[in-house]
């Protein structure tokens, strides 16, 4: 079944649950096609499987035969790929030297090297069209990083490295990459399932990552970001002429946006004379 340019056709990571969910729900609304991709698909199947727009297919980002096959799937389908989200991941909370290096390894095989296994895969037939729109789901964290999140904020930053070097080389190509920072969202992001929280506990940490790890007990299914709202704001990214390359979505990251932007500038100024010290003397 092919399709026409009227209605876009997506390929989601990670969505089975949460932001991929609600993303897969608002693009099928717009009237939109979506590749809806997860580990295990009986939950898109539950949730979309009486839709002819969706197709729910099986897919580990960790596994580049399963990802390859999904691409194909698409294509079999739909015919063309228009926006890909790159959605899949999940969090570690601890402080960085409580975090085991297979844990480490762990977030960043799903969160950094799946993300490039699964764009990789999809550049090519957005490069063949000429168009298309990379929308990479960073987080607050991926502009901020903080106590008892460093590991995941990590592979968060690299994402938005990768993304901005995407963004410069795809450009030119007729294709947009867009780095999505939600906030706190009212998601199971904080639940067993979506996160890892690092089994050793060091005492000298209690009063940072400690607090952190209380503070995401507490604040679980209790956040102010509605998945809603975030999933239609996608959804009106993509119909956007020109992309933004940062979208931060929520309060939270505003406000922490800017004060990350106020705390580098004060710095800067502090330490200006210092840095430009070091060049050779003209």
């Amino acid at each position: 079944m092919g399709t026409n340019e009227n209605h876009r056709v997506w390929l989601i990571t990670g969505a089975s649950r949460g932001i991929g969910a609600e993303l897969t729900s608002a693009a099928l609304a717009a009237g939109d096609h979506v590749v809806a991709t997860a580990r295990d698909p009986r939950r898109v199947i539950e949730r979309f499987g009486g839709s002819e727009n969706v197709l729910p297919v099986a897919l580990d980002v960790t596994d580049e035969r399963s990802v390859q096959a999904a691409v194909d799937a698409a294509i079999a389908r739909f015919g063309r790929i228009d926006v890909l989200v790159n959605n899949a991941g999940y969090g570690v909370i601890g402080a960085v030297e409580e975090t085991s290096a297979e844990d480490v390894r762990r977030v960043y095989e799903t969160n950094v090297f799946g993300l490039l296994t699964v764009t990789r895969a999809v550049l090519p037939v957005m490069r063949e069209q000429r168009a298309g729109h990379v929308i990479n789901l960073s987080s607050v964290g991926g502009y901020r990083s903080g106590p008892g999140f460093g590991i995941y904020c990590s592979t968060k930053f690299a994402v938005e490295g990768l993304s901005e070097a995407l963004h410069a080389e795809l450009a030119p190509l007729g294709i947009a990459v867009t780095i999505v920072e939600p906030g706190y969202f009212r998601t199971e992001f904080l639940e067993a399932g979506s996160v890892v929280e690092t089994p050793p506990v060091i005492a000298d940490y209690a009063d940072t990552a400690g607090k952190v790890r209380a503070m995401a007990r507490s604040v679980s299914l209790q956040q102010p970001g509605d998945p809603l709202r975030l999933a239609r704001a996608v959804v009106e990214l993509t119909r956007a002429t020109t992309p933004p390359l940062r979208l931060p979505l929520g309060s939270d990251t505003v406000a922490a946006i800017e004060a990350k932007n106020a705390f580098v500038a004060q710095e800067l100024d502090a330490w200006r004379a210092v840095a430009i010290s070091t060049d050779f003397p003209r």
